[in-house]
């Protein structure tokens, strides 16, 4: 069984991609910073809210992220990031309140 290519953050939204590493670096998660040009959208929310432009680099959880899940939020200029970590792996990135990232992510994931 073939699994389905998924596209690179980078490629998909490379300004995006670029602010995720600055905010990390300015909050000194350099680690993180460092792994955002390796990150997969594998799905977006399906909440249906229209402010929520959040998607994921992991496959979603049944339950939840478990013990080892911490989030972090980011201090971005325009709307809201908070990205949910579990084992130094970026595994959600929550965008709220950032039209053109849903919009584009629409594009990508109807």
């Amino acid at each position: 069984m073939t699994m389905p290519a998924y596209p690179l953050l980078i490629d998909a939204l490379p300004e995006f991609a670029h602010e995720l590493e600055e905010l990390l670096t300015k909050q000194c998660e350099l680690g993180l910073a460092a792994k955002v040009g390796d990150q997969r959208i594998v799905d977006r929310c399906r909440c249906g809210d229209d402010f929520c432009a959040t998607f994921y680099t992991q496959p979603k959880p049944e339950v939840n992220y478990g013990p080892n899940h911490k989030c972090i939020e980011l201090s971005s200029q325009e709307g809201m990031i908070i990205l949910d970590i579990v084992d130094g792996k970026i595994m959600n990135i929550e965008v709220l309140f950032r039209d053109e990232i849903r919009d584009q992510l629409h594009a990508i994931l109807p």
